[in-house]
């Protein structure tokens, strides 16, 4: 039925706190990936509006309607970290790409610390 009628006029609107939900989504189920960093990005007052900031990650919207993201991590040693690094652009930029259907213009992953887990001094 639905083939039969063009695009209704109007826009879609994506709020920048959805693309940060995304991020934050997305690095989470990332293997190696512990948790976001508690930091928060740099730059916070050059997003106004265009962006969205959040404990561990910012995503910034160009003029073109393109984004590009930073995320801060605590990663699990047990893995490689520029291997963790590669696979969360891959994952980041391919969550944007097919869920917002919005360019990517950079991904920028910072390993924060490695979290090693504590031992009993006996």
């Amino acid at each position: 039925m639905d083939e039969h009628y063009g695009l209704p006029p109007g826009t879609v609107t994506i709020a920048p706190n959805v693309l940060a939900t995304i991020v934050r989504m997305t690095a989470l189920a990332q293997a190696g990936v512990l948790r976001l960093s508690p930091r928060t990005p740099a730059g916070l007052g050059r997003v106004l509006g265009r962006g969205a900031v959040a404990e561990g990650l910012r995503v910034e919207i160009g003029d073109d309607n393109s984004v590009t993201v930073e995320v801060h991590v605590i990663a699990d040693p047990s893995v490689t970290l520029t291997g963790l690094g590669e696979a969360l652009q891959t994952r980041l930029a391919r969550a944007m790409e097919h869920m917002v259907g919005m360019e990517v213009r950079a991904v920028n992953v910072f390993i924060d610390e490695v979290k090693v887990a504590a031992t009993n001094a006996g």
